[in-house]
């Protein structure tokens, strides 16, 4: 067990430090939240069940009886909710000499930012693991696939080729998006939301959004992006995510990227009886993933 004792820091038993650093720095607003729906869970799990819809309706011949037809339950996607926990240690010796308020003050600080960053880093791993087949969703496929299962075939929201991000490549993305089926093959109006990349691709994708006219060209075309506001959510960048050219597009596809809140965090903090040793932590208990991969299409960039 860590425990916080004058050994740690013995600068901090004597005056005459100017500074103390490496324990606080600017952070980055939050970030999850701009990207997933928060529902609330009062359960160890939630799940959210596909329900597949009708077809198309056949023709009737005069004096003909009615066709009828069923629907059918489909992919089941369980959402487990996790606890996470944090905590310190510092001994009663180590209170009583440290000279330093604010070394003391700031590991709360520094707790309540290990928190925040790890919420951050579960929810950026859906996409950093977005490609990846061991980590398959409630159909049995990655998050972005050319081969989710349908009714009679596949469908996919994985650009065809891999491609670098462009204006060409999120047109074609978007494209697909505009172009979307149910599972049972019907047309559905989706529409793409949200440009999502990481730091590396931010300076790029913001021209290619906003821009009035088209980027990297001589031509004095109007940027179709921007004009038929093709994405009115504008640019997200999110700086935990690890693939440098991987690039996503959040639709407004209902019951898609999802977080669970089971428990709100809470900080607590006690006393040993024994040892006068103080102790601090940090809990809260959440889920994130996908439900229906029709709120994100995605390209891995170019091979």
């Amino acid at each position: 067990m860590a425990i916080i004792s004058t050994g740690n820091h013995p600068k901090a038993l004597w005056p005459g430090v100017a500074a103390w650093w490496g324990l606080s720095y600017k952070k980055h607003p939050m970030e999850w939240s701009q990207i997933f729906d928060e529902k609330t869970s009062d359960k160890a799990y939630e799940e959210d069940v596909e329900a597949t819809g009708f077809g198309l309706a056949p023709v009737k011949a005069e004096g003909s009886a009615v066709s009828y037809t069923s629907h059918t339950q489909g992919a089941t996607t369980r959402y487990t909710n996790v606890a996470y926990a944090l905590g310190f240690i510092v001994t009663k010796e180590e209170m009583d000499d440290n000279q330093y308020e604010k070394l003391a003050k700031s590991r709360t600080e520094s707790l309540a930012f290990s928190m925040r960053t790890t919420k951050e880093i579960v929810h950026a791993n859906i996409f950093n693991r977005a490609f990846t087949a061991a980590y398959a969703g409630g159909d049995g496929q990655e998050m972005v696939s050319a081969a989710h299962p349908v009714i009679g075939g596949t469908q996919s929201n994985y650009l065809a080729t891999p491609a670098d991000l462009s204006e060409a490549s999120l047109e074609d993305l978007l494209i697909m998006i505009n172009t979307a089926k149910n599972s049972t093959g019907l047309q559905i109006a989706l529409t793409g939301q949200k440009l999502i990349v990481p730091p590396q691709l931010a300076f790029e994708a913001e021209r290619i959004v906003a821009s009035t006219l088209r980027p990297a060209t001589a031509d004095n075309d109007v940027n179709a992006l921007k004009s038929m506001g093709m994405l009115p959510g504008g640019v997200v960048v999110n700086h935990y995510l690890t693939d440098p050219d991987a690039w996503f597009v959040k639709t407004d596809a209902p019951n898609g990227l999802t977080h669970y809140k089971r428990k709100a965090i809470e900080f607590t903090k006690d006393n040993d009886f024994d040892t006068e040793n103080a102790k601090a932590k940090a809990y809260e208990r959440y889920s994130a993933g996908w439900t229906d991969w029709r709120s994100v299409y995605g390209s891995e960039g170019a091979a």
